[in-house]
């Protein structure tokens, strides 16, 4: 086992369904030797791990966290040592919001060899799953992602930044920021813009609350929505009724 060259590769295990996971990160999962895991990974992604490696749970569950990130650093550092190739499954793309660049820092200090296998991540997919695109040809000609909450646990001030543009604006992590970022829209007078949040996304237990920026305070409250979930803000949000009342259209022609 000590014979073993040390290594590092950071995968990205997608938003959620075990679907969106790539080939390559499966490939990846079956040669590890052992497979730090996050606790936004769909465990059904577990199956494709080597049978004979190490699986270990480092993830955070409401605000509990079972390792600390330094803590998590040395252990990647350690088990590679000791065991081999590491595999740091983590939710999503690591590289948006995920840290997997600071943990492939941190173990390439050590002199090991790192990789890493891009996620799908759920900025772009969870929308998508609730035909919401990002853009849309004279609707939005760009987009934001945003994380909601810093290392200091504030708001981003890129949010507000973003409340001044037309571009779609997607936030993560920012269930516990709601009433400050609708704030700043509503300075912009962006009152009746459209909003989704979208809780569990991609997954069987999704929920969706749909609304604008004056009204989705409310709808969160009523439909009980909270993490995981991301933000979406921009007209975007209409495509989705939309395509419903084509496709209800389309049905009613082929009734009659």
């Amino acid at each position: 086992m000590s014979q073993k060259i040390p290594k590092l590769t950071v995968v990205g295990a997608g938003p959620g369904d075990v679907d969106l996971i790539t080939l390559k990160a499966i490939k990846v999962l079956k040669s590890a030797d052992v497979v730090l895991y996050d606790a936004l990974v769909n465990e059904e992604l577990l199956d494709y791990i080597n049978p004979n490696a190490e699986q270990i749970f480092v993830g955070k569950r409401r605000g509990c966290y079972r390792y600390q990130q330094e803590q998590i650093n040395d252990l990647i550092v350690a088990r590679a040592k000791s065991h081999g190739h590491v595999v740091r499954l983590k939710g999503g793309d690591p590289f948006i919001f995920g840290r997997g660049a600071e943990e492939m820092e941190y173990v390439a200090n050590y002199g090991i060899e790192t990789a890493m296998v891009p996620g799908i991540s759920s900025s772009l997919a969870v929308p998508a799953y609730q035909n919401i695109p990002l853009t849309k040809r004279g609707s939005s000609e760009s987009f934001w992602v945003i994380t909601g909450t810093t290392k200091e646990h504030k708001l981003s001030n890129d949010v507000a930044l973003a409340a001044k543009s037309n571009a779609t604006v997607v936030v993560l992590m920012g269930m516990g920021k709601l009433p400050e970022i609708i704030k700043l829209f509503q300075q912009e007078n962006k009152n009746n813009l459209p909003v989704a949040i979208i809780q569990n996304g991609t997954r069987t237990n999704e929920k969706v609350g749909i609304g604008t920026v004056d009204t989705i305070v409310e709808i969160v409250e009523k439909n009980e929505l909270s993490n995981p979930a991301i933000i979406i803000l921009g007209e975007v949000v209409n495509h989705r009724a939309i395509l419903s009342e084509v496709k209800q259209e389309y049905s009613r022609v082929l009734i009659q």
